[in-house]
């Protein structure tokens, strides 16, 4: 076992594990505009151990990423032990252990937010496990158990923090609300003030403003995106306090993330994975729905070339619809 405590600097922004999108395509989108630290989709430990095809593909690294964290998520003990170990014989800067996904086809096992929350004792010796294996630092994400109650989210972050944690993500809402309703940044609080590694605070930073507000209502000086980074990677750029992009390198991303997706994916699976990153990029940005809808039937590079003809058109504009702010370009 490795203990970092010094892995998230001071004001450290985190990309998080997005299952479905955080392939190698997106996290270098995310990289062109300021994101350090990011992470691997979530891998699940038993497919790893299988060599499942898919699950090894997840674990592409860049040579340019000089960060990058690998997320598993199981349940099973000396399953998780032979997922270390194969994850060992790889480069990672940090091995973190799922403990707030809510997707339902993971809850139905057991795992994820499920675990903490129905079996926290059990969730702590998975966490042991991985900890005792790992070559690499570990640290956790976890979602809070009650909205309440602090003392449920803060004793169970203080177990994991005794087993080896060098950091913890705390997202700010119950399982049974996924990503939807308040965050409750008093939780997230309660946690960073009774844990003695840094807390990241999660949930709803679905713009600058937002992640701001996260970070300062939870009083952590860390923070993690993770839909708001969905087709505007410039988000780390604005929360650094730089500007939304302009149309010209709003078309150039667009451009150079799907030809990403070509080259990491080949052109008939690229097509099919690349709509919802396209609709991801458009929406919100004052295009029409017709626009958006014709992202559905994209086959060919050029139908890709007329949807970007379109696109440069403009009209570009993000709507912050959670803070009334609008920002245009």
């Amino acid at each position: 076992m490795v203990q970092d405590l010094s892995l998230y600097p001071e004001n450290a922004c985190l990309l998080a594990p997005i299952a479905g999108h955080s392939d190698l395509p997106f996290r270098l989108s995310a990289r062109r505009h300021g994101c350090k630290f990011a992470f691997t989709e979530m891998v699940d430990a038993g497919s790893l151990v299988f060599a499942a095809p898919k699950s090894l593909h997840l674990l592409a690294r860049d040579p340019s990423e000089d960060f990058l964290g690998v997320q598993i998520v199981g349940s099973e003990l000396d399953t998780l032990k032979k997922a270390v170990q194969i994850l060992n014989e790889r480069e990672f800067s940090v091995i973190d252990f799922n403990l707030g996904c809510p997707a339902p086809k993971v809850a139905k096992k057991c795992e994820g937010a499920a675990f903490a929350l129905k079996k926290p004792d059990e969730a702590v010796k998975a966490f042991a496990v991985i900890a005792e294996n790992s070559r690499f630092p570990v640290s956790v994400k976890m979602r809070i158990l009650s909205e309440t109650d602090p003392e449920p989210t803060v004793r169970l972050a203080q177990k994991l923090a005794d087993c080896g944690a060098s950091a913890m993500t705390i997202h700010g809402r119950l399982m049974k609300n996924f990503y939807s309703g308040e965050v409750f940044f008093d939780i997230i609080k309660a946690v960073a003030e009774n844990v003695k590694i840094p807390v990241i605070a999660n949930g709803g930073a679905l713009s600058a403003p937002l992640y701001k507000e996260l970070c300062r209502e939870s009083t952590c000086s860390r923070g993690m995106v993770a839909r708001g980074a969905l087709g505007d990677p410039w988000i780390f750029r604005e929360i650094a306090g730089g500007l939304p992009p302009t149309l010209e390198e709003y078309g150039e991303e667009i451009r150079t993330h799907f030809f990403a997706m070509v080259d990491f994916y080949g052109a008939d699976l690229a097509f099919r994975i690349c709509r919802k990153t396209l609709l991801a990029y458009l929406r919100g940005r004052g295009y029409p729905g017709s626009l958006r809808a014709s992202v559905s039937f994209l086959n060919s590079l050029d139908d890709f070339e007329v949807l970007m003809k379109e696109v440069q058109k403009g009209p570009l504009s993000k709507v912050y619809k959670e803070t009334g702010l609008v920002a245009c370009c």
